[in-house]
């Protein structure tokens, strides 16, 4: 029963907000972060303590207007995640641009598949969506979400284009065979890890378990890593920005390259992230393992 009305809560807001001109659904949308802000206590709490952890030099009024915009943000992408189902290609092309397709098309043109290193920064949700609108279809390496009911149906609006999910509990076997055959794979590489899955590398100057799966994937494979990631811009517009692909760490000592190159990818996000800090996704105790004998951070 729980799970039916969840899902039918879930239902109504997509279809609702989905209904709505673009401008009304993301005020609405707007509305809903800032509520969420004002009421979601424990969240903020772990916002601020990470925004403490990352930026010790601002102080705690810039971190709390740095959070409130997080929130609002997140409200945003809940009314593009509504609307993304009724978006054309035409239609998301007035207020998505490319910068840097380029790279995205050169490392493909390789051969051996793109692995597109990305995280919880800006409109992730819609990167995906309005890049297989685009002409570019893709798989995506997410976690199954607890409502089964609830999870078909937002898999089945990202899939609409031509989107395929790779759930984690099948990461390396879908992985590996994904860039044999040359295709795309986009991997959120910003959450918590637990060892053995995960290494300790710097994450704003702080160790963080981080997954090591694409690293290890990608020396596996040369498949090449291409840093993307879709930005908020002003006026309700954002941009996909693909990086030139990233070049990677080989020596004798394998592991050692593991560690590296997780390092390299986890730099490669702290870099974007310096820049749209008010895009990031603080709420998430990216910290929580912490290396043995140290205190926790929550």
């Amino acid at each position: 029963m729980r799970e039916r009305l969840e899902f039918a809560l879930v239902w109504l807001l997509v279809r609702g907000l989905g209904a709505l001109p673009r401008s009304w659904a993301r005020g609405i949308g707007e509305g809903i972060g800032l509520f969420a802000f004002r009421t979601l206590g424990r969240l903020r709490s772990v916002g601020m303590r990470n925004l403490r952890l990352a930026y010790p030099e601002w102080d705690d009024l810039r971190r709390e207007c740095t959070l409130r915009r997080v929130y609002c943000q997140l409200g945003l992408l809940l009314a593009e995640f509504c609307l993304m189902s009724g978006y054309t290609a035409e239609e998301a092309g007035r207020f998505i641009r490319y910068d840097g397709l380029e790279h995205y098309l050169a490392a493909r043109q390789r051969g051996k598949g793109v692995l597109v290193l990305t995280g919880h920064l800006g409109a992730w949700e819609l990167s995906s969506f309005y890049h297989s609108l685009a002409g570019y279809p893709m798989g995506m390496v997410i976690r199954r979400l607890d409502n089964p009911l609830v999870d078909e149906f937002v898999n089945r609006i990202r899939c609409l284009h031509g989107n395929r999910v790779i759930h984690k509990d099948d990461f390396a076997r879908g992985l590996i065979a994904s860039m044999r055959a040359g295709e795309t794979v986009g991997i959120l590489m910003d959450t918590n890890m637990t060892p053995p899955q995960g290494v300790f590398v710097p994450f704003f100057g702080v160790p963080a378990c981080t997954a090591s799966g694409l690293a290890r994937i990608a020396l596996k494979t040369d498949a090449a890593v291409v840093p993307g990631f879709l930005f908020a811009e002003e006026g309700g517009r954002y941009v996909l920005r693909f990086s030139p692909a990233l070049e990677l760490q080989r020596s004798a000592d394998a592991e050692a390259d593991i560690v590296a190159n997780t390092a390299l990818f986890t730099a490669e996000i702290e870099r974007s992230v310096r820049q749209y800090p008010e895009q990031w996704l603080w709420m998430h105790r990216r910290w929580k393992t912490r290396p043995a004998g140290e205190p926790g951070v929550y």
